[in-house]
């Protein structure tokens, strides 16, 4: 049935897809804006609405419409990306394979176009310039101003360009689809269609676009069962595999039966469904995921057909080994090192749920592994996969098995196969693995069905004439570590033996062509799957489609291998983001919402019965994080003080969340390069402090759930092993920020799961040392929010509740000496005030939303090893808290924040405990109530009443025209939610106003309502303000630069005697010189020596005695702001802080103390400028802001002080 495509953009943007007999019609619900201005003056929108309608052609308009260039084969659904919605059309398609003749046919997508339904700048061809319905369309060139004929910006990328070439052929053309049977289902499986599109037996692990044909096919359920038939036959929707698909014709001579004489070729098919659950590149996508999928998953299925009706299956499948490990891309081939991420507790969960779904869909499963026994790595994967078969419970004899050897009544039996010791003399030695397997190949049998006669009693499948002779009862599933070139191998030689089997029980033997054609058609199957998730052709293909190894071969493979290592480390991300995209999976993504009056009545009343389904759950969590400065000792230390605080006080925690920094020494060598020996010793140690508590207690043990490294950072999660049911989608992720990103000295480690419906994400930081480099620690900390990032593109902001702990290296902005004092006094208050990261938490600069409990316990670092003493050696540390835990979530309430007394490290370790609300949504639940309260709404509406709904809803030529009606002649229209009687032209009714007066400013003493009558003007003249008159190389109005600081500059010789004698009246008050001078006085500056650079600190230090005294001050005088004399212009007031507490702070000369609120908004005011300070100061002191002896002061500029804009 052929398909057009017709498009309208006035008075609304609108898509139609229609046969002889019906259309699919696509409308925006919400009006448009009529012009590209008012789109962009509009400042607050609802979010649009889209209506989907299917009516014969008789009751819908189309003269409006246009033809779209663009030829119609169906369409893949709906996607939004950012603010606007698209629809993809399958534009261009061609047949590749017949599985059974002559009405089961597979059909390849050669192009794609994606229209917006929101508007036409994307549109290929303005109307009149429709050259046809001519498959070559696809070729042209995306070009804007065509689309648009109003618009005038250069040309920009489409949108969907990367969208578009992963769906074409410029991808290598790997979706295939069937108007004519369901192909993500195999042959055995696969009934009497009465429809391709049944949501209920599409396989939605195989279905490519399940996200985006969605929606439809929600809108096709709703359908009457007449207008369902009707959208079924027209075959519109469709739905697309990824993979590999193609058949090869067998001429009669070449037949394997000869039994049967025929004179009509047969056909010898491939069908390889690449799952979409766990999709992504190589090294982007690798192992299990806590639902069971597993990377690179593959149901590959040899279907050889016979005109006389006979029909052979046989399937295989291949995966990513189901355990949880991860491999990073690397620029030397085979260096590549492979990592376990999780314990064999927590990874049995996942492994059984895994083998659990092979098995209800296989029956049986016989695992050939073909990784080396030799190579480190496979060999590491290999002993985990053997544990996990050993011990999981879906074996009948798991529990007694001592030996590896499977046994007959097994479920999960498992064949060794070292692919590469075994073929190293010669690629041909592959087949030593027939002796192997040869009794599971005839066991396991094939499916085969044959035309049914009405005088034949076997099992048929109903509704057609195929009887089904043979199942096949189990399944082979091969793996090695990429999944491509070693398997593909290996199931070539298990699908010939299959055919062999087959083809014997019939007293037939292949011919030598029809064995070449097999081959062939696997190696292309090889080369089209190393493709999708390498970026190259299968390796070793010269020897599956030859049966030999060439020279030229082997040079194909080393150029495949070059290719490989650039595409994975340098296209890959892209390649992955874009098939998120395709998925659905970004953070950031949502369905495209399909509007009818039932949907949103349910939704509504789903809201409202959110209790029904919805439960709340509190869960206790300990965090706990140490710098163990490179000790490594500490293994063998008792950690319960730190892990196990509180004893049985309260109850354990679900969660336990541990960080450490330091974990090996920070040397030059082992900052390019993670070790992590040292971490798994402190993973032992950890597990075994927890699972002691445990076991005293008689509680749940614990199991490591995920670790991640950065060098010297790690943070390890672990978790009760009866809340493993309710975590999934564990990740980990690192950020480095030592050496501008490419050292691991610093930086963060953050993992991120879901507990039920609610994400969790922990992280872990060391930032910039220093005393004076606050800015680079808050550098350090936006690289680390914006930049660290999980799998579908999520950040840590992304999460409801976020627990970030970690050495962040903030220190105190008081000197040595008076901070030991305040430390000695217990003055935590104080300290606080003018602890670093307090202060810039407050201004906004570093981690804003989080909180922070009080800090009740004294500064953690920095400590003599083995004692409670302060550093005593030459540098001597100003003590700090360093060693932070803040949070992030309203689902959070902190019980605990304190430290433990372990004392061989510089650090004290530090630990909280938090509880945390998660919520918890029965999905069945859920379903089962959005079910009845559809059905019973649909129900008490009835069909005609709905479709005239969205008629109404959807038609704004008419809603327009009768909100535009007068009550009255000579009055506006009224008023609605789309228009404003006294906004012309559809205007928003938010705008902004220019300012069209110069010199002006609007009034603020008339009233915010325009409508008001007000005597008071629209504008006022802009205040003047006044200004004492200057030296023309002075401004005295000027704020002061940051980095003045008074003790750079000589006050005048006579400036005692100007400020005590009365001004001349024709002499210009001279303000002390600014180091930074201001635009307008660049010229006369000009020439002069600039001051030189002197240390900062930050605005809300304390004012110390001699910061107040106007004498010159030494190398260490703080930069608080110019000395202003009397009459002259107002002192800069420092900004507001969340501290209130006066500081005392003593005077070593005379003991008087200087009272200052920090909270307040003003400073004391000085009555003179340098010579003896007022009489009610108290003498400067000879305590500086930094001490002279602390090695970190020293070098490095300190905080800049905050000054009000």
């Amino acid at each position: 049935m052929s398909l057009q495509l017709l498009l309208r953009d006035q008075p609304q943007r609108s898509i139609a897809l229609t046969t002889s007999t019906h259309a699919l019609v696509f409308r925006k619900s919400s009006p448009t804006p009529r012009n590209r201005t008012q789109q962009q003056t509009s400042t607050v929108t609802a979010a649009p609405r889209y209506i989907v309608e299917f009516s014969p052609l008789s009751a819908v308009d189309l003269a409006d419409y246009r033809h779209a260039r663009s030829s119609v084969h169906g369409t893949l659904g709906l996607v939004n990306v950012g603010s606007d919605v698209f629809l993809c059309i399958i534009t261009a398609s061609t047949k590749v394979a017949t599985v059974r003749q002559p009405n089961e046919n597979v059909q390849k997508i050669v192009a794609v176009e994606f229209y917006c339904l929101n508007r036409n700048d994307f549109d290929d061809r303005w109307p009149n310039e429709r050259d046809g319905d001519g498959d070559d369309g696809y070729f042209d060139t995306y070009d804007p101003h065509v689309g648009n004929p109003n618009s005038h910006e250069a040309t920009v990328e489409h949108p969907c360009l990367a969208l578009k070439k992963l769906l074409s052929a410029e991808a290598g053309g790997t979706f295939y689809y069937s108007v004519d049977f369901d192909l993500t289902n195999r042959l055995q499986d696969r009934s009497s269609e009465e429809s391709a599109f049944d949501i209920d037996k599409l396989d939605e692990d195989f279905l490519w676009n399940s996200y985006m044909i969605g929606p439809l096919l929600q809108f096709r359920s709703r359908l009457s069962t007449q207008d369902r038939t009707a959208l079924d036959g027209a075959h519109i929707l469709t739905s697309a595999i990824r993979g590999f698909v193609s058949t090869i014709t067998v001429p009669a001579s070449s037949s394997p039966i000869k039994s049967l004489p025929s004179h009509l070729p047969s056909s010898l098919t491939l069908i390889s469904r690449l799952s979409c659950r766990r999709a992504g590149t190589r090294f982007n996508s690798r192992g299990i995921d806590d639902d069971g999928n597993v990377a690179n998953f593959v149901e590959t299925e040899t279907v050889y057909w016979y005109p006389s009706g006979i029909c052979y299956s046989y399937v295989q499948v291949r995966g990513s080994i189901p355990i949880f490990w991860e491999q990073t891309a690397g620029l030397l081939p085979n260096q590549q090192k492979i990592q376990i991420t999780r314990s064999v507790e927590a990874t049995q969960p996942a492994f059984d749920k895994h083998f659990h779904d092979l098995l209800s869909k296989y029956s049986t499963v016989h695992i050939l592994n073909l990784l080396s026994e030799t190579k480190p790595g496979e060999v590491e994967l290999t002993e985990r996969y053997n544990y996990h078969i050993n011990h999981t419970h879906l074996n009948a004899n798991s529990a007694t098995k001592k030996s590896r050897e499977p046994s007959n009544h097994m479920l999960i039996q498992k064949t060794e196969f070292d692919f590469h010791a075994e073929t190293r003399g010669s690629f041909e030695s592959a087949n030593l693995i027939r002796r192997k397997i040869q009794a599971h190949v005839d066991g396991f049998a094939y499916f085969l069905s044959d035309t049914f006669s009405p005088n034949d009693v076997r099992e048929k499948e109903p509704g057609n004439n195929m009887a089904v002779i043979l199942q096949q009862e189990g399944v082979f599933r091969t793996n090695c570590l990429d999944c491509l070139d070693r398997t593909n191998l290996i199931q070539t030689i298990v699908s010939r033996m299959a055919l062999e089997a087959f083809l014997s029980h019939r007293g037939e033997q292949g011919t030598p062509d029809f064995w070449t054609r097999h081959s062939t058609l696997w190696a292309d199957n090889g080369d089209a799957l190393s493709k999708i998730y390498a970026g190259t052709g299968a390796l070793k293909s010269s020897f599956t489609r030859h049966g030999k190894m060439s020279l030229a071969g082997a040079f194909a493979d080393a150029r495949k291998s070059a290719t490989r290592m650039y595409i994975n480390n340098f296209v890959d991300k892209g390649r992955q983001n874009t098939i998120d995209i395709l998925l659905g999976r970004l953070v950031d993504q949502v369905p495209v919402q399909l509007y009818d009056p039932v949907t949103d009545w349910v939704n509504s009343e789903m809201k409202k019965k959110a209790s029904a389904f919805t439960s709340e759950e509190t869960i206790r969590i300990l965090v706990g994080t140490f710098n163990l400065n490179g000790k490594g000792h500490g293994t063998k230390e008792d950690l319960s003080a730190w892990l196990c605080p509180r004893g049985n006080a309260i109850p354990p925690p679900e969660i336990v969340v541990v960080a450490f920094q330091e974990i090996v020494e920070l040397s030059p060598q082992q900052i390019m390069s993670t070790d992590p020996a040292r971490r798994q010793d402190w993973e032992t140690a950890v597990t075994r402090t927890l699972n002691e508590d445990a076991k005293r207690r008689g509680t749940e043990p614990y199991i490591l759930l995920r670790s991640g490294q950065l060098v010297g950072a790690a943070l390890l999660v672990l978790v009760q092993s009866p809340i493993l049911r309710c975590i999934k989608n564990v990740e980990g992720s690192i950020k480095k920020t030592g050496l501008s990103g490419m050292a691991g000295n610093k930086g963060a480690v953050a993992i991120r799961l879901d507990y039920s419906n609610t994400s969790i994400c922990f992280v872990t930081s060391h930032l910039a040392a220093g005393f004076a480099n606050y800015d680079e620690r808050n550098k350090d900390y936006q690289t680390i929010s914006s930049g660290l990032r999980f799998q579908r593109n999520r950040a840590i902001e992304d999460h409801e509740t976020v627990i970030w702990l970690g050495d962040f290296n903030y220190r105190i902005g008081l000197n040595n000496e008076y901070v030991r004092q305040l430390v000695a006094a217990g003055d935590l208050e104080t300290l606080f005030q003018n602890d670093q990261l307090n202060l810039q938490m407050v201004a906004g600069h570093v981690f804003p939303y989080y909180s922070e409990s009080s800090i009740t316990f004294l500064p953690t670092y920095k400590y003599d090893n083995g004692t409670d003493n302060y550093d005593s050696s030459e540098k001597a540390r100003i003590p700090a808290w360093t060693d932070r835990i803040l949070r992030k979530g309203e689902n959070l309430r902190q019980i605990d924040y304190t430290t433990a007394p372990l004392k061989f490290s510089d650090h004290r370790p530090v630990w909280g405990s938090f509880e945390c609300t998660v919520s918890n949504v029965d999905v069945a639940a859920k379903e089962r109530l959005s079910r009845n309260l559809f059905a019973r709404r649909r129900a008490s509406m009835g069909e005609d009443v709905i479709k005239d709904q969205v008629s109404d809803e959807d038609d704004d030529e008419d809603v327009d025209a009768q909100e535009n009606k007068s009550i009255a002649p000579g009055l506006p229209p009224a008023s609605s939610t789309r228009q404003k009687w006294w906004l012309n032209d559809g205007l928003p009714a938010r705008s902004t106003v220019a300012n069209g007066h110069d010199g002006q400013i609007p009034n603020p003493d008339r009233s915010a309502n325009p409508f008001k009558p007000s005597s008071q003007p629209e504008w006022i003249p802009k205040p003047v303000v006044t200004q004492q008159p200057t030296l023309p190389t002075r401004q005295s109005s000027r704020k002061l630069s940051p980095s003045y600081s008074p003790s750079n500059r000589q006050p005048p010789p006579d400036s005692q005697h100007a400020r005590s004698a009365p001004r001349a009246p024709n002499r210009p008050s001279i303000t002390p010189p600014l180091r930074k001078a201001s635009t307008d006085s660049v010229a006369s500056s000009i020439g002069r020596k600039p001051a030189p650079p002197v240390p900062k600190k930050p605005s809300n230090f304390i004012l110390l005695p001699d910061q107040l005294d106007g004498s010159q001050h030494g190398p260490r005088g703080s930069a608080r702001g110019p000395p202003t004399s009397q009459g002259s212009q107002p002192t800069i007031s420092p900004p507001v802080r969340r501290m209130t507490a006066p500081l005392n702070m003593p005077d070593k000369a005379h003991g008087s103390a200087l009272q200052y609120s920090a909270s307040s908004a003003t400073r004391p005011n000085r009555s003179t400028i340098g010579g003896t300070p007022p009489p009610n100061l108290p003498p400067r002191s000879n305590m500086n802001l930094l001490d002279e002896e602390d090695d970190e002061a020293n070098s490095i500029p300190t905080l800049k002080p905050l000054r009000p804009g």
